[in-house]
Order: structure tokens, then C-alpha cells, then sequence
């Protein structure tokens, strides 16, 4: 156990035009994650969110009336540092340096900026010029060069990537939240959808362009009595490489493996003294589909290159061995940077989620380099 807990989580909508600013969605998504903690703004002393995020925390302070913060952090980078946004969280709390961390993330990511679309880069050197100097300049062209060797190593098709995605439509056709609420897809309609990068990426193998606002409180294991429903943060994690840039990157050894999630996997299994055959439920940010394939693998769910029959076996499915991404996931419910895929971790394990895994004891969350495992206190 870290000796911390997630008290509280809080949302807003999700949609594709908010009409509000981005400070609004954080403030609202502070705000009910703070009740739903049965906390007031004046027990917050810790903020943490991504280095992406444009929202200021003391603008954020006045709009929550949070008096004084005594740590504040950012993650570097998007979505691979959603479960480091909690690590940070839970270092301040058991450390001693917060009592109270509220963990945040909103933007106006369809609506405004869209992180899907080629954008004017800052001068100077960056890790990005390895890409956009060749024209790739988009994150669905960065990563399928990487999807594709696995492809060719393992011999998996787009067909198999689909798979996970009539599987995360369905989570997401029964979950109200989620923006394909009612609407499940099948393998032949994800086949039917246009190409982004042919023959790796369908237009249904990535995430959404979503607007909205998510957050969570983190506080110590030792309050979790005085708290409604707190669940425990039984561990957190977060590995990188020196040969990476941030996620999508061709400088490893074995491009069809995932090194820094198989760095993730070992940490969390090494401190909460867990296997692969505990988890119950798993929540594994897919920004794009074939992401879920090289982490079921870096995490040991499955051997090498035996993700692409794991799925066809039905093992995401509810009554499968590894229900997965059960609110409908980055593609199905809302691309909120995962913190929405942690919101459904702390909901498994209070036994509130729309699609309730019977049972649950211990839930993984991955956000590819960084990942929690969550369970009862």
C-alpha cells in the first residue's frame, strides 16, 4: 500500500463544444470532486495536473476558494502522465508536504484545440524534430510507424485492432457519460471506417476530440474512516527510457515491444506484491487501439504477440478474464487525457460503475509509461 487514497472524483459532461472556458471545466470538475470527498475547498493544499494543461493554479485557488496550497507539481507531457499525476499526488500527501492534493485536467480539446491536427511548432531543437521534419505531424502518424512493425513482427491486422474497439463500443453503448452512449459499432462497420493511416489506423481505432473536465482528491490512508468511499491507491508508477521520446518512438531495440510499460508493470507488481492473475478489471489509456495490445503484453496478461487472440477470445468482455477499459475507454467515452479511465478505476472499486465487474479487489490503470493499482481500503 502507498498509504494513500483517492476520496473524491468529479466531472463534467463530456461533449464536443462546451461553450466555456477551460477554467470553468476545471473549477467544476474540482468542485464536485471535492464534495463528492465530503471536503470543502479550504481542506485543499496540493494541485497537480499536466505541463499541457493551459488552466493557472492560482487563478484555479480563487475560482475554488481554496485558501493556500503548500504543492503544486505538473507531469510532464499528455496522457502517458495521467497515473503520474496521482504518484505526484501521492508523494506530497504521505510525505507530508500536503494534506489534501486535487488532481485535475480540462480543455476544449474539440471545440478549440485539437491535439489530432498538425500544429505550428516552436523554433529550437526538440524531440519533435525527428518527426515533423519528415511530415509526420500528427500523433496517429507518429505512433502507426511503431504499430506498424508490430504488425509485421507478430503478423496482426487492422481487423484484430478492431476488435478492441467493437469491444470498447459496447462498454460504451450502456454508460450514459459516454459520448457513443447508445451506440455500439461492429467489426464490419470499424472496417468500413475511413482510413487515417493506412494499413494500420481506421478512423475507429482513434480517440476522441473531446471537451470537458475531470479531477480527483488524494489524501491519506489514515483519513480514509472519516470518508464516504474512499478506495486506496495500493500502488503507482511511472518509467521512462533514455532512448524514448514521449510516447511514440523508434529507438528500441524491438520496436513490437513497449519497454517502459513493461518498466511500469514490474514496479507495481514489485511493491503491491500482485500478479497479472490478480487483477480483476483493467482501465489501459488507447489513444489509439493497438496501444491495448503492446500493454496487455508489457504487463504479462499475455505472452508476446498472443494479445491479437486474447482479444478475439473475448477476455475485455464483462464476463471475460480481464474486463477492460469498462467505461468505454479513450475511444468510447471521452479522451480527457485517461484521468476519465482513472474516475472508472476508483468507480470498480467502490462497486458503482455502469458496468459493474463483479467482485472487484484490485484494479489496474494504465496510462502506458505510469499506472496505479486501486483497491478497497
Amino acid at each position: 500500500m502507498t498509504g494513500a487514497i483517492i476520496a473524491g472524483i468529479g466531472a463534467t459532461e463530456f461533449s464536443k463544444d462546451s461553450g466555456r472556458s477551460t477554467m470553468q471545466l476545471a473549477a467544476e470538475a474540482s468542485r464536485a470532486a471535492i464534495l463528492d470527498a465530503g471536503l470543502t475547498p479550504h481542506a485543499i493544499d496540493g494541485l497537480v495536473t499536466f505541463t499541457v494543461d493551459g488552466n493557472d493554479e492560482l487563478e484555479l485557488m480563487r475560482n475554488l476558494g481554496i485558501d493556500e496550497i503548500t504543492w503544486w507539481s505538473r507531469t510532464p507531457g499528455g496522457g502517458v502522465g495521467a497515473c503520474a499525476t496521482v504518484q505526484q499526488a501521492v508523494a506530497a500527501v504521505t510525505s507530508g508536504a500536503a494534506n489534501a492534493v486535487l488532481v485535475y485536467r480540462a480543455f476544449n480539446e474539440r471545440s478549440h484545440f485539437r491535439f489530432g491536427q498538425p500544429h505550428a511548432r516552436a523554433t529550437g531543437p526538440a524531440p519533435l524534430d525527428w518527426y515533423f521534419n519528415f511530415g509526420i505531424d500528427t500523433p496517429a502518424k507518429m505512433y502507426a510507424l511503431w504499430f506498424r512493425r508490430y504488425m509485421h513482427t507478430y503478423g496482426a491486422t487492422n481487423e484484430d485492432f478492431g476488435r478492441y474497439t467493437v469491444s470498447a463500443r459496447r462498454y460504451a453503448a450502456t454508460n450514459p457519460r459516454a459520448w457513443f452512449y447508445e451506440r455500439p459499432i461492429t467489426l464490419d462497420d470499424h472496417q468500413a471506417s475511413r482510413w487515417i493511416v493506412e494499413p494500420v489506423l481506421r478512423l475507429y481505432d482513434c480517440c476522441q476530440e473531446s471537451d470537458g473536465g475531470v479531477a480527483l482528491v488524494v489524501t491519506r490512508e489514515e483519513r480514509a474512516a472519516d470518508l464516504e468511499q474512499p478506495v486506496a491507491i495500493v500502488a503507482a508508477a511511472d518509467a521512462h527510457h533514455r532512448l524514448a521520446s514521449i510516447t511514440a518512438n523508434y529507438y528500441h531495440e524491438d520496436l513490437a515491444t513497449y519497454p517502459e510499460a513493461a518498466a511500469c508493470a514490474r514496479q507495481l507488481f514489485e511493491s503491491s506484491g500482485l500478479t497479472p492473475s490478480e487483477i480483476d478489471v483493467a482501465q489501459i489509456y488507447e489513444n489509439f487501439s493497438p496501444l491495448v495490445f503492446l500493454v496487455l503484453e508489457a504487463f504479462g496478461f499475455c505472452g508476446p504477440g498472443e494479445a491479437v487472440p486474447f482479444v478475439a477470445d473475448g477476455n475485455l468482455d464483462i464476463d471475460g478474464a480481464l474486463p477492460t477499459n469498462t467505461h468505454g475507454g479513450l475511444l468510447g467515452e471521452a479522451y480527457i487525457h485517461g484521468i476519465n479511465s482513472i474516475q472508472e478505476g476508483v468507480r470498480q472499486v467502490r462497486g458503482t460503475a455502469v458496468n459493474q465487474v463483479a467482485g472487484v479487489e484490485h484494479c489496474l490503470v494504465s496510462s502506458l509509461n505510469s499506472g496505479l493499482v486501486l483497491g478497497p481500503t
